[in-house]
């Protein structure tokens, strides 16, 4: 079975600026920022030159563009990684979404979420 056949949606090129959140096997929580390499209903590819080992429990938080929203919104998600993949000069994470919260973005942070679970 080839890999696109194993993937549940289509993932769509986006290069959208994110952060995440992990905690190293220790207990220390790290932080980094990146770009977004595609997206799908299900999972993401950021590009990160940090390889994080299969299965880490990662947030990650993406503000979609504005003019694509009509209002900012920011998708927060809780994640783990899939796998390590490097293609060239680019090298990332590919990670599948457990949940996440879509909610629009105030100037104090605060704003209704809405909460699913994939």
């Amino acid at each position: 079975m080839s890999m696109n056949e194993r993937r549940a949606s289509q993932r769509i090129p986006m290069r959208l600026p994110f952060s995440i959140q992990w905690k190293t096997r220790a207990g220390k929580l790290k932080q980094a920022m990146g770009k977004t390499g595609n997206i799908s209903g299900n999972g993401l590819f950021i590009e990160i030159p940090i390889h994080l080992p299969r299965a880490t429990s990662l947030v990650i938080k993406v503000v979609l563009p504005r003019k694509a929203t009509q209002v900012p919104l920011e998708l927060s998600c809780q994640a783990r990684v899939v796998r390590w993949k490097q293609d060239g000069q680019v090298k990332g994470l590919c990670v599948v979404i457990d949940n996440y919260e879509l909610r629009p973005v105030s100037r104090a942070g605060l704003g209704a979420s809405v909460l699913a679970s994939t």
